[in-house]
């Protein structure tokens, strides 16, 4: 399975879009990023690609209405992630995907948060 790895500037646009809010934490996963609250992941990087954890109402509604792709490895897509369309990363795409976004963190902010690990 290949692992691509971001870009400078591919980590740089995600850090720009993802919400600035005190809860929000961006780590490093395997040379890409993730964006979590409560220790969820509710948004990555991967290569290029950015995906969102949303939930069922939304992933259908940004799914039926944008050309979105599989989130992760070709091979094994992440399950319930939504890839956002690769148009999205020319200019005056950045708006959709905040607004995207901020719905990943408000559904993922909802549920419990992910117990530490012992």
């Amino acid at each position: 399975m290949e692992m691509p790895k971001a870009s400078d500037a591919d980590k740089a646009r995600f850090r720009s879009l993802v919400p600035e809010l005190p809860e929000v934490v961006i780590k490093p996963m395997f040379g890409n990023l993730g964006a979590f609250v409560n220790g969820n992941m509710f948004a990555g990087l991967f290569g290029p690609s950015i995906g969102v954890k949303l939930s069922e109402a939304d992933k259908e509604a940004l799914e039926s209405t944008e050309r979105t792709v599989p989130f992760g490895p070709a091979e094994r897509p992440m399950g319930g992630w939504t890839g956002f369309p690769e148009t999205w990363s020319s200019v005056g795409g950045d708006d959709h995907a905040r607004a995207w976004l901020e719905k990943a963190f408000e559904h993922v902010a909802g549920l419990p948060p992910k117990a530490p690990k012992v």
